[in-house]
């Protein structure tokens, strides 16, 4: 099976060709999913987003031409728009109803095993959210979604010396926070 890299997939999408754009989705819809669902924290809001930023990809073939780089400019679409949504007055109304995040669970996991999952992962995402929101979308881009540092400073209109920095502050206000030690508050101050 030859895997089919983004720019020919896009040229043929480009030219009307619906199985390369039913293959495009296949590529990035779960990865662009996970993304929004973790930036969000609301599944049924992070599918609209996805499809939203489909069709801005089919807008943007027939009206801009092909962008350098697809993948990017899905990931820079979809961030764009979760920023948008959290300057809306609906996301205001709606913050307080976003606390509880299910969990997959294992079929093998005890119910203590699944609690202590639950809790972790509740204290990692609160830690995280307690980010600022550029630092929070480069720690999401880099360690959920494994982006290397160049393609961030694409899809976040940043040079690669500002990713770098905001990682790192990130990574210690995040070390800091985790284990109790005493600075998380000057780490927080410092980097907002």
């Amino acid at each position: 099976m030859t895997i089919v890299d983004d720019e020919a997939l896009t040229q043929a999408i480009a030219r009307g060709d619906q199985a390369s754009f039913e293959a495009f989705i296949h590529r990035y819809h779960g990865p662009l999913l996970n993304f929004i669902e973790r930036m969000l924290q609301d599944p049924g809001k992070a599918e609209d987003f996805v499809q939203e930023t489909f069709i801005k990809f089919i807008r943007q073939l027939k009206e801009k031409g092909i962008p350098d780089n697809s993948k990017a400019w899905l990931f820079k679409v979809a961030a764009n728009m979760c920023r948008d949504h959290w300057r809306s007055a609906s996301y205001k109304k709606e913050k307080h109803v976003l606390e509880y995040i299910p969990e997959k669970e294992s079929p093998n996991d005890s119910v203590v095993d699944i609690y202590e999952k639950q809790e972790t992962r509740k204290e990692i995402l609160a830690v995280l959210n307690q980010l600022p929101e550029r630092q929070r979308e480069i720690v999401i881009l880099r360690f959920y979604h494994d982006m290397k540092l160049k393609e961030i400073a694409e899809i976040l209109d940043c040079p690669i010396g500002t990713i770098k920095s905001r990682l790192f502050h990130s990574m210690a206000f995040l070390k800091a926070t985790l284990s109790g030690q005493e600075g998380a508050e000057s780490h927080e101050r410092k980097f907002k």
